[in-house]
């Protein structure tokens, strides 16, 4: 898509329009302050179905947020269309040409209604300014230009915290619903310290529209934080990770033991985040409580992070692993004889395969983790789901076939070409097709570091038979060292307490936080083996 032309005035601002996961559109938004009021200036084009090109829309306010006028001059599905309105306390007359023909009308409106146009973005900025300061089950007049007069209700607020590659933002998120005919229509509206509009999304039709700077894959949403962690890039093998540092709120016992994090499969950020809950994130929090430096970070080609995701196995990912530990190694507040490694699910695998090859960790903390092969734990999960649906026998053994099938032609290298496309582009994944050929027999003996392995009792991804197998391996390496397994009940693998621990559960968790038995668990033995 073409660039926008420039906006006069120096507080201008990028947006990017999504429709559903498709970028459709761009606007440049100017709010500026006048010796009357304020103005705000855009230009914009958005894609079919939408259809629209904005040369020049202008909203002038008064100091107080009282609408003055509003103008566009834009094409809309071919046809080129101006409006111009203008507004007392009471009413909105409007002008309208369409294709030469020019009609006009006037609307009732409230006092200090905020003017929206239709299919244009711009205009929330002055509805973001608004909700800056507004208050939950409060109320704000609006006027969808040149529709009609609506109100807007605040029905909750949060606050976020988002990172971008210059700063971090602290956002005002705002759930509102306006009263349109029917349903009302619910959005979602953040902006930043300022007031500035951030981002705005309306799920019933699939809108999203983000700032420039945090619509970037640089971006992320803090999930959790603490008031002294550091942002740190980490070299890896020709690009760098994306960490967060987390330290003791007391420095003065310098330096300190430490501990990298690392999540599990998929597109796992540096939180750990999954279904609300920032597993990572929140074990961070305790260790760094306890005395620990804790290094978490985005993996690679996640968030803030280089690289290429589809093109790494489990023993790059390991690789990467080793280069957060290579990173505590050379800061002097670490004690670089006391640097463990703890990883949750699939991340365990990776603690295991760097600690197998890098003598600087000295302790694994293995949470969740496999303790089969991933053809046998892919094919456990895939039938405990199945037990669970309504299918009848005949599919679900028909499923169980097709899974038999893609780990056979994963693990043997043949038969990849007999399987259908849609499951062949699903199964053409690196760390997938290595998750699968990945065997705990074959990855613990080499593996010389005292070993903690935490496993929740209601775990249904990984079940607890997993953790006894594990024990056994490392408790068959040779020489002999250090094995301890802590089961924790009423845990799933997400680490908080359940009910059934089922995967179908994990929406409803009504308590989004891991069980302080799990991060006691790890601490108490972290403290203990690394005295």
């Amino acid at each position: 898509m073409a660039a926008l032309p420039p906006l006069p005035g120096g507080n201008t601002a990028g947006f990017a329009v999504f429709l559903g996961s498709v970028r459709v559109g761009a606007e440049q938004v100017a709010v500026t302050r006048t010796g009357t009021g304020w103005t705000i200036l855009s230009t914009g084009r958005i894609a079919a179905p939408m259809d629209i090109t904005a040369r020049r829309m202008e909203v002038r306010y008064t100091a107080d947020w009282q609408p003055v006028e509003f103008t566009i001059d834009a094409t809309v599905r071919g046809q080129v269309q101006t409006i111009r309105t203008t507004f007392d306390e009471t009413t909105a007359n409007s002008s309208i040409t369409i294709a030469g023909q020019m009609t006009t009308k006037s609307d009732p409106i409230e006092p200090g209604a905020i003017v929206l146009p239709n299919a244009l973005f711009a205009g929330y900025e002055a509805l973001s300014i608004r909700l800056r300061t507004a208050a939950v089950d409060s109320t704000i007049p609006i006027y969808i230009l040149p529709q009609a007069s609506l109100t807007l209700r605040v029905v909750d607020v949060t606050t976020e915290q988002i990172q971008t590659s210059s700063r971090l933002i602290a956002a005002r998120r705002s759930r509102v619903t306006i009263s349109t005919p029917n349903v009302p229509l619910e959005m979602n509206i953040w902006g930043d310290e300022t007031g500035r509009l951030l981002r705005l999304t309306v799920p019933a039709q699939n809108i999203d529209v983000a700032r420039e700077d945090i619509a970037s894959v640089a971006a992320r949403q803090v999930t959790i934080s603490r008031p002294n962690d550091e942002m740190v890039r980490i070299p890896s093998n020709g690009f760098s990770l994306a960490g967060t540092l987390s330290k003791p709120a007391d420095a003065s016992a310098m330096p300190r033991p430490a501990v990298v994090l690392t999540g599990g499969s998929g597109p796992a950020d540096r939180d750990g985040l999954a279904f609300g809950i920032p597993t990572l994130g929140e074990l961070a929090g305790a260790l760094a409580d306890a005395g620990f430096i804790v290094l978490r970070y985005d993996k690679r080609g996640i968030g803030q992070s280089g690289g290429r995701p589809e093109a790494a196995t489990l023993l790059d990912l390991a690789d990467d692993q080793r280069a957060a530990v290579k990173f505590l190694d050379s800061r002097k507040d670490v004690d670089q004889k006391r640097i463990a490694v703890a990883g949750h699910s699939e991340g365990g695998l990776i603690a295991l395969l760097a600690a197998g090859k890098e003598k600087r960790i000295a302790a694994v903390v293995l949470i969740a983790t496999p303790g089969t092969t991933g053809a046998e734990l892919v094919l456990a999960q895939q039938q405990r789901l199945l037990g669970r649906s309504t299918l009848s026998d005949a599919e679900k053994q028909s499923r169980i076939d097709l899974q038999k099938q893609i780990n056979d032609a994963v693990t043997t290298g043949k038969g990849l070409d007999t399987l259908p496309p849609e499951l062949r582009r699903q199964v053409d994944n690196v760390e997938f097709q290595s998750l699968l050929t990945a065997d705990p027999a074959k990855i613990l003996p080499p593996v010389r570091q005292p070993i903690l392995i935490v496993q929740g009792e209601l775990d249904t991804q990984v079940v607890p038979a997993n953790a006894d197998r594990l024990e056994t391996l490392a408790r068959a390496r040779k020489p002999p060292a250090t094995v301890e397994v802590v089961k924790i009940p009423g845990v799933n693998h997400l680490l908080a307490l359940a009910v059934t621990g089922e995967v179908d559960e994990y929406t409803t968790l009504p308590d989004k936080h891991i069980s302080q038995a799990v991060s006691t668990a790890v601490v108490e033995w972290l403290r203990k083996t690394l005295r």
